[in-house]
């Protein structure tokens, strides 16, 4: 009899009963399986539960200071913008917590705006506050968006992303969080309106004013241009958080401009903030300086937060490949660790790669194309070879002078 039955569940699904010959995998336990329909199910229903805090009620929020600690383990500097960016959600979080108290008071939603550099950590931040709080997070570009009925994306794509990050979950949809990078590209083309049609500049932010601001969207549950007769989901925006982001080039132009205009002369404090490199100075940003810039005013004042982040210095930019959890040099040492090879880098070999990162300005990404470049050969060669222990990689071998030190057993030598 016992044998019978672990033949049987040997050859059906435990749970939904069908046999190995209906499925297209079997897994097979100790006393049950288990097919990969079953599996399927079982991982919607899963993610379904994921944010079913919102639905209960029973989200946990974090203080400030717990999420500006949480975000010091993964981002490396950007205190202010941290800080600023902890509390803006805080409140945000908590304004829907309470949003079903009768009160005179109503309070709105504080979006936020990044201004700074390529490679300063604007969408890391965003990220790692979406991993923090658990609520479903998507990144858009402003970069692909045009008015409705020109070739391009329509502006609720944004929320179609959202829509689909939260696993179809409207509730949680609602309550998420959306990255739009590369803002700064559909600024008009001049501070003045134009009397021209700009499809994706102006004419993208006048359609973006009511999804910050908060209404009720319809959109295409599977993305692209809405059509008549194709079923709607309809998304209220109300308590979704947008985090706008982009480098603004030239904008610090301006700040120096607006600066040196109220200076005149007779304020050494601000002639000194003038002198500051473009990095630096993004961070005294005025709204009129963005409407200068290209921004229209509405847009603006429906990102009251304005966060400006500086240029990341080498001593910061050293502790980025290093210090986070997920830090590059920590991947690339678990890859070669799987290898059973500890890989080691000398404090001249990471100076180095900082320097050369500073010289491409491009910020922490120039820090991951420099490994790429260095380590490619590297890890093409090293793995082929037997009983490898160790691994160095020296200045030299970063300026492509030198092939890195390996350690075979007791003995040292050249790769």
């Amino acid at each position: 009899m016992a044998n019978k039955e672990f033949f049987e569940h040997e050859t059906n699904c435990s749970f939904c009963g069908r046999k190995a010959t209906q499925v297209t995998q079997l897994v097979t336990g100790t006393s049950a399986s288990i097919c990969d329909q079953c599996i399927h199910s079982a991982n919607e229903i899963l993610r379904n539960s994921r944010y079913s805090q919102f639905q209960k009620g029973d989200f946990n929020l974090p203080k400030p200071s717990e999420i500006k600690a949480f975000l010091d383990q993964f981002v490396i500097g950007q205190d202010r913008a941290k800080i600023t960016m902890s509390v803006a959600v805080y409140n945000h979080y908590k304004r829907i917590s309470f949003e079903g108290f009768d009160d005179d008071v109503e309070i709105e939603k504080s979006n936020i705006l990044f201004i700074g550099p390529t490679g300063v950590g604007k969408t890391l931040l965003a990220q790692t506050l979406a991993r923090l709080l658990q609520v479903p997070f998507s990144i858009s570009d402003a970069t692909t968006l045009t008015e409705a009925g020109y070739v391009g994306e329509d502006v609720e794509n944004i929320l179609v992303r959202l829509y689909q990050a939260s696993n179809y979950d409207i509730p949680a949809t609602e309550r998420g969080i959306v990255y739009v990078d590369e803002v700064d590209k559909i600024a008009r083309k001049s501070g003045s309106p134009s009397i021209t049609r700009d499809v994706s500049g102006e004419g993208v932010q006048q359609a973006l004013l009511k999804i910050l601001e908060g209404t009720v969207s319809a959109i295409p549950p599977k993305g692209g241009r809405k059509h008549p007769e194709a079923p709607m989901i309809h998304i209220n925006t109300k308590n979704v958080l947008f985090i706008c982001g982009g480098a603004f080039d030239g904008l610090a132009e301006i700040i120096r401009r607006r600066i040196g205009e109220k200076t005149m002369g007779f304020s050494a404090q601000l002639s000194n903030v003038t002198a500051l490199p473009d990095g630096e100075i993004l961070q005294y940003v005025e709204p009129e300086d963005l409407i200068q810039y290209g921004l229209i005013p509405e847009l603006i004042g429906r990102l009251p937060a304005l966060v400006g982040l500086r240029e990341l210095t080498e001593t910061e930019m050293l502790s980025i490949l290093v210090e986070p959890k997920n830090s590059l040099i920590k991947q690339y040492k678990k890859l070669f660790e799987l290898e059973g090879i500890e890989l080691k880098f000398t404090e001249k070999a990471l100076r180095e790669i900082v320097k050369m990162a500073k010289q491409r300005k491009t910020g922490a990404r120039g820090l991951r194309g420099i490994l790429e470049n260095v380590m490619t050969d590297v890890m093409f060669n090293v793995p082929s070879l037997d009983n490898v222990k160790e691994c160095l990689i020296t200045e030299e071998v970063i300026l492509g002078n030198a092939e890195p030190v390996l350690k075979f057993g007791k003995s040292r030598q050249s790769a």
